[in-house]
């Protein structure tokens, strides 16, 4: 993705809040409010999208639940992309909830097709030997 630099002006309040964040997290201010700033764009053109803190990063999630849109839509692919099979599949979601991330991936397929193949990448062997613990006696080496 290009960037354009630009200088914005921004209350103190946030900017010290960024300063925590970024120092609690490892990050520099600039590529934290970036991030920030494109997460709150997405959450603005999808409203009932929220992003989640993770072991595999950040990631878009349906506001209210522990789902991340990547999750939905595997599942939407999976039963031939039919509306009426995924709100089968989730009934517990509200149409909004449903709609909300179908919108995120029509807008951000790329984000979310790469982070399915990421997932559909993993095999027990990356497992165990990323966690060598979870592998069971017979599997360890």
């Amino acid at each position: 993705m290009s960037s354009v630099q630009k200088s914005i002006r921004l209350p103190e309040e946030a900017v010290k809040e960024i300063e925590t964040l970024a120092s609690n997290t490892g990050k520099d201010f600039s590529g934290l409010a970036r991030d920030l700033l494109i997460e709150a764009v997405k959450m603005r053109r999808c409203p009932g999208i929220t992003f989640a803190e993770g072991s595999a990063g950040r990631r878009a999630r349906i506001a209210g639940t522990g789902i991340d849109v990547w999750e939905l839509i595997a599942t939407f692919k999976g039963l031939g992309e039919s509306y009426e099979e995924i709100k089968k599949a989730y009934h517990w979601l509200s149409e909004q909830q449903l709609r909300s991330a179908l919108s995120y991936y029509a807008l951000y397929p790329k984000e979310i097709d790469e982070r399915i193949t990421r997932n559909e990448e993993i095999t027990q062997e990356k497992i165990v030997k990323r966690f060598p613990f979870l592998a069971r006696p017979a599997e360890r080496k």
